[in-house]
């Protein structure tokens, strides 16, 4: 039986790691990529930094608490943006069919390639290969027979892992997974699962479909297939880009006015630098909040005019938040998206709500 070839590569700990192969007194240390003001976050963190529980998208004051040695490093956006394209130079030398899934990572169909390699590990070998000798960084890699599994793989056997589920033992794989470990399963979801007994992949594999849809809805036929390792999203190279976006997530919820406007004026100037770079245009602004409880609302305002000035962007932003009504409820989560795009360019990539680097 033939079937695809999907490959998943991560570049590991990216940031953080060029960092290091960039100033060697950073090797072996642990360090963040962000900025370490009250406010700051953790955009990466390198491995030895994650030793002491310091993650992405933490408070850097709760990262300095788990590790007081940590050293902060602020990013430089445009050396990894280069590295990022000489990577995917490397992709095109197996395949056209690549999809960014962000500036560190992607999916490639290798099931036919240029090099006429027989195994999608063949592939993922040499590709590992080249990005060490031609970068000096490490990746790793999930092969297998669609994305969902792929991926998977792919955080398997972190860092520099390389990961084959072959369909002859992708379920009894599945079966040992964490239901966390599933597409889509966030913390409500797991939270409502483990409610209901379902733990493991093998106890999801269990339940009907009617079952899943009636306590999940829609969702509840993916996490049914994903179970039994089906998964049919093709590998898509090319979607016109809809937004361009910033958000930031905090582990400590927020609630306090002045923390958020601060907040939302970042953004709005982290925003306009992304809609430049990107050569973005759009009428359109809206705005993302999720609250403690992860409910999440949004609210846009368009206009005729673009949106090319940080002042404005953060006067309309303040204005949609305002609408939402925070009311003394405490934010996980704001974000702030520039859409509607005008003059787009049609070979651009859409990549949905990026954090904060």
């Amino acid at each position: 039986m033939d079937y695809r070839r999907i490959l998943h590569i991560d570049l590991d700990a990216f940031f953080a790691s060029v960092e290091q192969r960039d100033n060697p007194e950073l090797r072996g240390k642990p360090i963040a990529v962000g900025v370490s003001h009250v406010r700051g976050v953790v955009a990466t963190a390198s491995y030895e930094a994650r030793s002491y529980g310091v993650r992405s998208a933490m408070p850097a004051k709760v990262a300095l608490k788990l590790c007081p040695h940590l050293i902060f490093i602020q990013g430089r956006m445009e050396v990894y943006r280069q590295i990022s394209s000489q990577i995917y130079q490397i992709y095109q030398e197996f395949t056209d069919l690549i999809e960014p899934v962000s500036i560190d990572e992607a999916f490639l169909d290798v099931t036919q390639n240029f090099k006429n390699y027989p195994l999608g590990q063949d592939c993922a070998i040499e590709i590992k290969k080249r990005i060490r000798n031609e970068t000096g960084l490490v990746a790793s890699a999930g092969v297998s027979y669609n994305k969902f599994l792929a991926k998977i793989a792919s955080d398997w056997k972190k860092p520099n892992g390389l990961c084959v589920i072959h369909p002859s033992v992708a379920t009894r794989f599945i079966d040992r997974l964490p239901v966390s470990s599933i597409w889509g399963i966030g913390p409500i979801t797991q939270q409502k699962m483990e409610q209901l007994g379902i733990r493991t992949g093998a106890q999801l594999r269990r339940q009907s479909l009617e079952f899943l849809i009636h306590h999940f809805g829609k969702a509840g036929s993916s996490y049914y297939n994903f179970a039994r390792g089906i998964d049919d999203r093709p590998v898509t190279p090319y979607r016109e880009r809809k937004q361009v976006s910033a958000e930031t997530t905090f582990l400590s919820d927020i609630k306090n006015d002045g923390n958020i406007n601060d907040v939302l004026l970042n953004l709005s100037i982290e925003v306009l630098t992304r809609v430049r770079q990107k050569g973005f245009k759009g009428t359109t602004l809206m705005v993302k909040v999720r609250f403690s409880d992860f409910t999440t609302l949004t609210r846009s305002y368009s206009g005729e005019n673009i949106f090319d000035d940080h002042r404005k962007i953060y006067d309309v932003a303040k204005k949609l938040v305002a609408k939402i009504g925070i009311n003394g409820r405490s934010l996980r989560l704001l974000g702030i998206a520039i859409e509607h795009p005008i003059n787009q360019d049609e070979n651009s990539l859409f990549l949905p709500f990026d954090s904060v680097e």
